[in-house]
C-alpha cells in the first residue's frame, strides 16, 4: 500500500506577529523586500507571544550592514536579570547587491526604508522592508476620504444582501 502523502503544517507565515498600519497611511510604498533579523534567544520568545511593535521603526544602511532601529521588542516574559534590551538596533540580513541597491535609492532620491510587518518562516524570523517615500498631508486627506467611501460602499451593499 502505498503512503499517502503528509499534509503541509499550517504555516506560521500566514499570521504576522506585526504588520505597520501607520506605514502605509504615511508613506507611499514603492518596492518591498524581505529581509531576516539577528535577534537573541529571549527576542525571538517575545516575538512569538507578540510583544513587538513597529510603528516607529525604519531601517539604515551604515557601512555596508542593513540594521533596523527604534523598533521595540518588549521583554519576555519568562525571561531572568539577562533578558534583551528593548530598543536595541537590530541586524538587517540582506545580500550585498540588495544592500548596495538600496543604499543607493535611499541616498539619491530620498527615500526611506520602513518595517511593514514581522513573521516568521521556516522558523526564521523576518521583516518586510518597504522603499517608501512619505506622504503630503492631503495625500493623507485623500486616502481618509476613500476609505470613509469604500466603508459606506460595503455597508450599503451588506445591509441589501440581507
Amino acid at each position: 500500500m502505498a503512503k499517502k502523502p503528509k499534509k503541509a503544517a499550517a504555516s506560521s507565515s500566514d499570521r504576522p506577529l506585526s504588520i505597520n498600519r501607520k506605514a502605509s497611511f504615511d508613506y507611499e510604498i514603492l518596492e518591498t523586500v524581505e529581509a531576516g533579523l539577528v535577534l537573541l534567544g529571549t527576542e525571538i520568545k517575545a516575538l512569538r507571544e507578540g510583544r513587538v511593535n513597529l510603528r516607529e521603526g525604519y531601517a539604515r544602511i551604515d557601512r555596508g550592514e542593513a540594521w533596523l532601529i527604534n523598533t521595540h521588542i518588549g521583554p519576555y516574559s519568562a525571561g531572568n536579570m539577562n533578558n534583551h534590551e528593548p530598543m536595541r538596533d537590530r541586524k538587517l540580513l540582506l545580500h550585498r547587491r540588495q544592500i548596495d541597491d538600496l543604499m543607493h535609492q535611499t541616498k539619491s532620491t530620498g527615500l526611506t526604508l520602513v518595517p511593514l510587518r514581522l513573521y516568521i518562516k521556516r522558523r526564521r524570523a523576518k521583516v518586510l522592508l518597504g522603499l517608501a517615500r512619505g506622504k503630503r498631508q492631503y495625500d493623507k486627506r485623500q486616502a481618509i476620504t476613500k476609505r470613509d467611501v469604500d466603508r459606506e460602499i460595503q455597508r450599503s451593499i451588506g445591509t441589501r444582501r440581507q
